[in-house]
């Protein structure tokens, strides 16, 4: 990695992998809401999924420099800017208020 931190790679074929893949979605609170900022934190190691300001040249001119951090910082949080956001059922709904008498 261009920033010497832990590096984050892509591992396996055809969905294939193994634990250095398992990441934890670390929310504010219990569920990841639509416009909500998460972090990724590795499942083995702790790290933070971060990125730096840090910038490729050839062949990946522009990219950015995706690495894990140990600590928790405003480089490691992430929000969805795009994809399929599905409403919470029926049954979520009434676990969220339930109370027991």
């Amino acid at each position: 990695p261009l920033c010497h931190l832990q590096e984050v790679s892509a591992f396996g074929e055809a969905g294939e992998g193994d634990y250095l893949d398992d990441w934890t979605v670390v929310c504010s609170g219990t569920y990841w809401w639509r416009d909500g900022e998460v972090r990724f934190q590795h499942a083995s190691t702790d790290v933070f999924l971060s990125v730096t300001g840090e910038q490729y040249g050839r062949p990946l001119h522009g990219q950015k420099e995706v690495h894990g951090m140990a600590a928790s910082s405003q480089n490691n949080y992430w929000k969805v800017m795009e994809g399929i956001f599905m409403q919470p059922s029926e049954v979520f709904k009434a676990e969220q208020y339930h109370a027991e008498l």
